[in-house]
């Protein structure tokens, strides 16, 4: 006997059957029930299907988010394929190697405000694929495609929980990205995992304002809101007065949303006066303070918790249980933690050493870095996060950083080598080092360190435009300073000795792994 576990694409077909009149999405003004949706789905799968898309297979999203996005990862989970968000944000360079690393057979793009820059990635990219519009009235475009097929389920082989669906670029990996792969499993259970703490249920309205190549979007609380079979709204842009108008007239109940967009939409809510009130604060209850009724759900009373995109968002939260020592909470039902030394031992509680994760959310690996998985796999299903932690008596954890130094800029993590490696590009600069600097607005803001050839000179300014030519804008150092020489420790970089020289800190953790507790 033969066991079916769910799949993506099951729960949308069962969300037709049991929230038939349900509106399942929004986008200005689209909108589709459920059963409508399912069969955009149905007709998506069989223009996949057309091209030869099927199970293995690679799709690539290069572009804004969309209602498209949903209906075209649906579709992908139904033909047993996988999809890429890539981030619209990079450069030409950099979107030209996701293309090739990634190989996908379909590319859907977008030519509004990102066209120039998907063109040029296109020329200079290698791979053979098939290159869909979807901001296009064109008879090739996406839209037309999709809108001549058919709307029956395509007949396709048996596609498994296990198998991996969306792939996640990140650059935890240092040298290279490198694409996060997540199956259906692990996606379903993080969903269920998120619902329970955010109080999310089949009446939730959740606007997509995060972006889609963040796995930050997908866990609050997207996925979460297409399992209970409730409804999900695009928008393009993070436009304070768009959404808090969206708040106000689709009643809902969470956005993806940071401090900044927050405190701008409490300020023009002063004037318009609009109902908000069935907006849940989450985790931003402080923030929002009165300006929303109390959240009564775990998330606003215990919020926070430790992940990351490979253990599908955060497979450790404060809401299991009672708040306790450690500030990651407690592992979540369906994921075990060990914590490990350098020779990958569990140590005693108490012990700093490197978090190791295992259990129904832990990805598959990173596509195509067979290398990297072999050393970050433990036997038995460990995944090594690569950061620091210590188990309380209490049972909770504690995350006292990343032992590989990062910068967090917003909701962005920014890794120094690839800006290092930008600034070394251009033909002034001799040796140049990345750090961290406070921001009250960004957490963190990136600044450069550079010693240039001699007889040579740059300004600031054109060495912040070189990095922005050659890596994402948000990546760019904000300040730069000049000096004779880099410090360094036994050959190395003293990145210690630049924080304390220029003001570096604040970075979301840096520690050895040898220390213990007394």
């Amino acid at each position: 006997m033969s066991i079916h576990h769910i799949t993506l694409s099951d729960v949308s077909s069962e969300n037709a059957r049991r929230y038939p009149d349900t509106v399942a999405v929004i986008d200005d003004e689209v909108r589709l029930t459920w059963t409508q949706f399912e069969r955009r789905v149905n007709q998506v799968a069989n223009v996949l299907t057309d091209h030869g898309v099927g199970r293995g297979d690679r799709i690539l999203w290069l572009a804004q988010s969309s209602h498209r996005f949903l209906e075209l990862f649906v579709a992908t989970a139904r033909v047993g394929a996988m999809i890429c968000p890539a981030n619209w944000r990079q450069s030409a360079q950099e979107m030209a190697f996701v293309i090739d690393d990634f190989d996908p057979r379909v590319v859907v793009w977008q030519a509004e405000e990102i066209g120039d820059a998907v063109g040029a990635a296109r020329d200079l990219a290698g791979a053979d694929a098939v290159w869909l519009q979807h901001d296009s009235t064109d008879a090739d475009g996406y839209e037309a495609l999709v809108t001549a097929a058919s709307d029956t389920a395509p007949t396709a082989g048996e596609v498994s929980a296990d198998d991996p669906l969306l792939v996640i670029y990140t650059a935890a990996i240092i040298d290279r990205p490198g694409g996060s792969m997540l199956s259906h499993r692990n996606l379903l259970t993080m969903a269920a995992t998120t619902a329970r703490i955010t109080g999310t249920d089949h009446a939730a309205v959740f606007v997509n304002s995060g972006p889609l190549f963040h796995i930050g979007n997908f866990q609050f609380e997207s996925l979460s809101t297409f399992l209970m079979g409730g409804t999900n709204i695009y928008v393009r842009r993070v436009e304070a007065a768009e959404i808090l108008q969206l708040i106000a007239d689709e009643k809902v109940t969470a956005a993806f949303l940071m401090p900044p967009t927050i405190f701008e939409i409490k300020e023009l809510n002063k004037t318009k006066g609009l109902d908000i009130s069935s907006l849940r604060a989450g985790a931003f209850t402080p923030v929002w303070g009165d300006a929303l009724p109390a959240d009564p759900n775990l998330w606003a009373r215990q919020s926070g918790g430790f992940g990351q995109t490979e253990v599908t968002g955060l497979a450790l939260l404060r809401g299991f249980g009672e708040p306790g020592l450690g500030n990651g909470g407690r592992p979540s039902p369906f994921t075990q933690v060990k914590i490990v030394d350098t020779d990958r031992n569990e140590v005693p509680d108490g012990e700093i050493g490197e978090i190791a994760v295992r259990g129904e959310t832990v990805h598959l690996g990173y596509w195509n870095r067979p290398e990297v998985n072999a050393d970050r796999f433990l036997p038995g299903g460990w995944w090594r996060t690569t950061d620091a932690g210590r188990r309380e008596a209490d049972g909770t954890i504690s995350f006292l950083g990343t032992m590989t130094r990062m910068i967090k800029s917003a909701a962005e993590n920014i890794y120094p080598p690839e800006v290092e490696g930008a600034l070394a590009s251009h033909p002034a600069v001799a040796k140049a080092a990345i750090i961290g600097v406070p921001d009250a607005a960004f957490t963190q803001s990136v600044k450069a360190v550079v010693a240039l050839n001699e007889g040579a000179s740059a300004t600031a300014e054109e060495l912040i435009e070189h990095v922005r030519s050659q890596i994402a804008s948000y990546k760019k150092p904000k300040s730069v300073e000049f000096v004779v020489e880099l410090p360094t420790v036994n050959g190395q970089t003293d990145y210690d000795a630049l924080d304390a020289q220029f003001g570096g800190g604040g970075y979301p953790g840096k520690t050895d792994i040898t220390q213990t507790t007394g």
